[in-house]
């Protein structure tokens, strides 16, 4: 899902400019925390993707911010999304949304995921395996994520800048 995902963003131009970190969980994300600790300030948002392949529903664990940009991007595709979906709070479990998230960093990164990490018996086990991975979940997977980075892409913010109506000096005076 995320090589395609690249893929589509290579095709097209962006407001946004994206990284894909391809590392093993935990340790990799700490390692490159470490590596790129002090560059991590300009990433606006971050997307974990974890068990995105079976037949289970879609889950986001937002943030530890809670109301991160993307939290809300992706509240609100899943929210219109034709398969069953939950919202889920941040907690210091998981996978590496763990990591991006701890105290010193708290990046704005959540984690989509279908079945929740743990939640099955397979899981961490030698029958977790690409038997669990089909063809159609996958493809809705993509487009789920595609979804979240246009709902980024276009979302922009309009900057009041007379929050208090205060009069302004024009060419034909006050107005």
């Amino acid at each position: 899902v995320a090589t395609l995902l690249a893929k589509l963003l290579s095709e097209q131009s962006h407001r946004y400019t994206y990284r894909f970190v391809f590392i093993p969980g935990t340790i990799g994300a700490i390692t490159w925390l470490a590596r790129n600790a002090e560059s991590v300030g300009r990433i606006r948002h971050g997307l974990v993707l974890t068990c995105i392949g079976d037949a289970g529903g879609f889950h986001y664990k937002k943030s530890r911010r809670g109301d991160a940009e993307i939290d809300r991007a992706a509240a609100h595709v899943l929210r219109h999304c034709r398969e069953p979906a939950e919202i889920l709070d941040f907690s210091p479990y998981g996978y590496d949304e763990r990591q991006y998230c701890s105290p010193g960093f708290n990046l704005p990164v959540g984690c989509l995921m279908r079945s929740v990490w743990g939640s099955f018996p397979e899981y961490h086990t030698s029958a977790d395996n690409l038997d669990f991975i089909r063809p159609l979940p996958l493809a809705a997977s993509l487009r789920v994520c595609a979804e979240i980075l246009d709902v980024l892409e276009n979302n922009r913010w309009y900057r009041n800048e007379l929050p208090h109506c205060e009069p302004q000096l024009g060419r034909r005076g006050l107005y």
